[in-house]
């Protein structure tokens, strides 16, 4: 099952405009935010991200709301913070 996970923007990359330092459950990981290249994010600002990228910019009520749910899922939303873990963008 792949999941939308919802990650806090902790820094966005000068030198790589279209990527973004996220934290997602406490695991950081360099985020493709060029999807919302007309979204003005910055740090501190929630997304929604699958596989990678940003595909959406979500406020902190409706991420906490999404992070509620992923965890009652279980094994699914574990899977996905693993493949997060192992993945990076650069």
């Amino acid at each position: 099952m792949c999941l939308g996970i919802p990650g806090e923007v902790i820094e966005l990359n000068t030198e790589q405009p279209d990527l973004a330092k996220v934290d997602v459950s406490g695991v950081r990981r360099s985020i493709n935010i060029a999807l919302l290249e007309e979204e003005d994010v910055r740090p501190g600002d929630w997304i929604l991200i699958h596989v990678g990228f940003a595909l959406s910019k979500i406020d902190e009520e409706e991420a906490q709301a999404a992070l509620d749910f992923l965890k009652t899922i279980g094994q699914d939303y574990e899977d996905e913070l693993d493949a997060l873990r192992r993945s990076q963008i650069e």
